[in-house]
């Protein structure tokens, strides 16, 4: 029996390599994203501290010094986290981006797998139709020779 071979599967493996690199950038736009936001929440933390230390010096009797510098601080945190934020968000977008190019990987080789069972079960057709005719003939001999 003859073996299927498919003249395009140099570009159904390629299709399948391109769809698991794509998975591969997801991967890593996404761990991106988590360290960003993990950041991020780290910098809410540490101003909500701030804050809270901020608050209490001013109830208690510190040096307008310390006040300004700690408030100074804050602000600093603030603008972190403003920057932060700006991470987050192009991280996501990132991802986003990693995402609509995994899906048209992912539809290429679909396609390319599809048009590959396709040619298989032409394949197949062709060649159950050749082994039917092999049976029919074998058939058609036997009774000719069985008339005679």
């Amino acid at each position: 029996m003859a073996s299927f071979h498919y003249a395009y599967q140099k570009i159904v493996d390629l299709k399948a390599s391109e769809k698991t690199q794509a998975e591969w950038l997801l991967s890593a736009a996404i761990g991106k994203l988590q360290a960003e936001e993990m950041t991020l929440g780290q910098l809410f933390q540490e101003r909500a501290s701030w804050s809270e230390r901020l608050h209490d010096a001013s109830k208690a009797a510190v040096a307008l010094s310390e006040l300004l510098l700690m408030q100074q601080y804050v602000d600093y945190v603030d603008a972190c986290i403003a920057r932060k934020q700006m991470d987050v968000k192009q991280a996501q977008r990132q991802v986003d981006d990693s995402r609509t190019v995994l899906s048209g990987k992912m539809m290429d080789e679909k396609v390319w797998q599809k048009s590959k069972e396709r040619a298989l079960d032409r394949f197949r057709s062709v060649i159950q139709t050749k082994e039917q005719n092999e049976l029919d003939e074998m058939a058609t001999v036997r009774f000719i020779a069985a008339a005679r």
